[in-house]
């Protein structure tokens, strides 16, 4: 009798980074029909300097989205000490893949969102997952927003009781301006660093990811198809300019996703392809009392009980 070789465990990260290229591929075949355009992303490969690679995908000009990200990557090498230090990374030698998502629509009724998931290895044996997934309206929906949550509340339940409430108000907390004082958009979960052995197994923490990454794409494709024919005017859009500035200031200043890239020398391209196409900033604009604009105003803070 012929023995057979039982094949070979794949390691961990290969694991992780097969899923990643296959979640790209199947978001934005689901965002693209969505969208009903006809457009396609257009995908660019790179290569990272200290080893490993990615590949961004960008839908421009699209029926309702003028500009959509959908970037992957695998990349590994070491930091500097001092980067290291400043991303709080138990050693500068690192394997990172991740899929992170920014849709930015034409039309000022559909909300800008964004979605990132990751994985981390440390040159120490250290591993960790984090991501996360928000909306911001440029005109809040209260009862769309309250679904958005609970869809997501139901996903963290399947895993852990106390993910939702946990992972929300780190979402209130990260997606927040404080030089404006207002949150970015009505929130969704925030999550970093949920360790391997310490936060849950492997298997379990990998799910948990994986089912993040799937309630966006569906959550999101809904919501483009309910807004994408509502009517609006030179206001609304000039006001989703201004909102879109907001979104900039966040991502350039604040975001620990660009922060990485930026310091372990990623490609600036795929790294700022979440800014939008277009923003405006006016000297000491104050929405009109009582305008839907002030309206969504009050919605951009921490604490709100959505769900």
């Amino acid at each position: 009798m012929t023995t057979v070789a039982a094949p070979a465990i794949a390691p961990p990260r290969l694991l992780v980074e097969s899923w990643m290229r296959q979640f790209q591929d199947w978001l934005c075949h689901r965002l693209e029909a969505a969208d009903g355009g006809g457009v396609r992303f257009q995908e660019d490969a790179w290569q990272h300097e200290g080893g490993g690679g990615g590949a961004t995908r960008v839908l421009q000009n699209g029926a309702v989205l003028e500009k959509g990200g959908v970037a992957f990557s695998a990349v590994w090498g070491e930091m500097s000490e001092q980067a290291a230090r400043q991303l709080l990374m138990p050693s500068p030698q690192y394997f990172a893949t991740g899929v992170s998502v920014v849709q930015h629509p034409r039309s000022p009724m559909v909300p800008i969102s964004h979605m990132n998931v990751r994985y981390f290895e440390a040159g120490n044996g250290e591993a960790w997952f984090g991501g996360g997934l928000d909306l911001t309206p440029i005109y809040v929906d209260e009862v769309q927003a309250r679904w958005f949550h609970t869809q997501i509340k139901d996903v963290c339940q399947r895993y852990d009781g106390s993910y939702y409430p946990r992972f929300k108000q780190w979402a209130d907390e990260y997606f927040y301006l404080p030089h404006r004082q207002e949150t970015r958009g009505v929130g969704g979960i925030f999550f970093d660093r949920l360790t391997v052995g310490k936060d849950g197994s492997f298997e379990e923490l990998f799910a948990f990811v994986q089912d993040v990454g799937e309630i966006y794409g569906r959550t999101y494709a809904t919501i483009m198809r309910q807004n994408a024919s509502l009517p609006y005017t030179e206001r609304e859009k000039r006001w989703q300019l201004v909102r879109r500035g907001r979104y900039a200031e966040f991502n350039l200043a604040f975001d620990r996703g660009t922060k990485f890239g930026l310091e372990t020398g990623g490609r600036t391209e795929s790294i700022l392809m979440s800014l939008p196409p277009q923003a405006e900033w006016h000297y000491n604009l104050v929405p009109t009392p009582d305008s839907p604009e002030a309206a969504t105003q009050q919605w951009l803070r921490q604490g709100i009980d959505w769900v």
